[in-house]
């Protein structure tokens, strides 16, 4: 199941419209909400994550493991931020673009739909966005995410309302 985590981070790197900003933490949180989406369409998650929410917000260090051990795929590149930080973006080596990916339509689908609404987001507006989150709303933190019940109490409290 490594493998949907690998080719998901493949599909992100190939297709966020601005990869300069696609720094560590906001890739991480990226597939979060895909997983949380994911969960809200087909009551399961997209990856294998076990969720956890740290100081700050759903964090787990697969994401950057699975990054880090395959340098034939990925290129990290450091930089420093306007508080004076070192961060780390990734991006796919020239001879890893041409990677088959096994996402399917309704997967690629949850993928695109989480980067359109995230893309134009500065870092604040973006984190925002991910704490106001169900899961993140209703867990403490230091506490592991269950998405997958969360997202039944999410369907079962909420209201649904008739398109009109």
């Amino acid at each position: 199941v490594m493998e949907k985590l690998l080719d998901l981070i493949i599909y992100i790197l190939k297709n966020y419209p601005n990869p300069v900003e696609l720094s560590k933490p906001r890739l991480v949180k990226i597939i979060y909400l895909v997983d949380w989406k994911f969960c809200l369409s087909h009551q399961r998650q997209l990856t294998n994550i076990q969720w956890y929410f740290d100081h700050f917000g759903p964090y787990v260090n697969d994401v950057i493991q699975l990054i880090e051990s395959n340098p034939d795929i990925f290129e990290s590149t450091s930089y420093q931020t306007i508080q004076g930080y070192i961060g780390h973006n990734f991006k796919l080596r020239e001879t890893s673009k041409n990677i088959n990916i096994t996402l399917n339509p309704d997967e690629v689908k949850i993928v695109d739909f989480v980067l359109s609404k995230t893309y134009k987001l500065n870092w604040n507006q973006f984190i925002d966005l991910v704490y106001s989150t169900y899961p993140i709303q209703n867990s403490s933190r230091y506490t592991k995410l269950n998405l997958i019940e969360a997202s039944r109490e999410y369907s079962s409290t909420n209201i649904k309302v008739a398109s009109v």
